[in-house]
């Protein structure tokens, strides 16, 4: 049984430690970051960021949907890369996955990422209706 206000779908890889896939509060959707792990196996998909990033942005998707919400309803994301040299190939991606007008967004290089991970996005989201 899930708490109230805690998003849980079997469609997004589980958590991989002690927080949850989202949280629901005040209208907004408040979701943990997702890399490029197929929810299937837990194992990071091959191909590099961009395979990573559809990866992510689908498993995002499908914690969004289990709250009520979508991609077209994200206010502000975050985005995580291991490489900046990778920007390019993310945008791509990120363009091809969200709907005008865009989310704000952040993106921040960090030095590592859990699970041998290029990309991570974290974001907040407006509950449908």
């Amino acid at each position: 049984m899930t708490a109230p206000g805690v998003v849980a779908t079997a469609d997004a890889p589980a958590a991989i430690g002690p927080y949850v896939q989202a949280r629901i509060e005040g209208g907004l959707v408040w979701c943990s970051g997702q890399i490029g792990l197929d929810p299937a196996t837990g194992v990071l998909v091959p191909g590099g960021v961009a395979a990573e990033a559809r990866r992510a942005l689908a498993n995002l998707d499908a914690v969004l949907r289990a709250a009520g919400s979508g991609l077209d309803r994200v206010l502000k994301t975050t985005v995580f890369l291991v490489d900046m040299a990778d920007f390019a190939a993310m945008n791509e991606v990120y363009e091809e996955a969200f709907p005008a007008p865009f989310p704000a967004r952040s993106t921040v290089a960090v030095a590592a990422l859990p699970r041998g991970g290029r990309f991570e996005i974290e974001a907040v989201a407006r509950l449908a209706g």
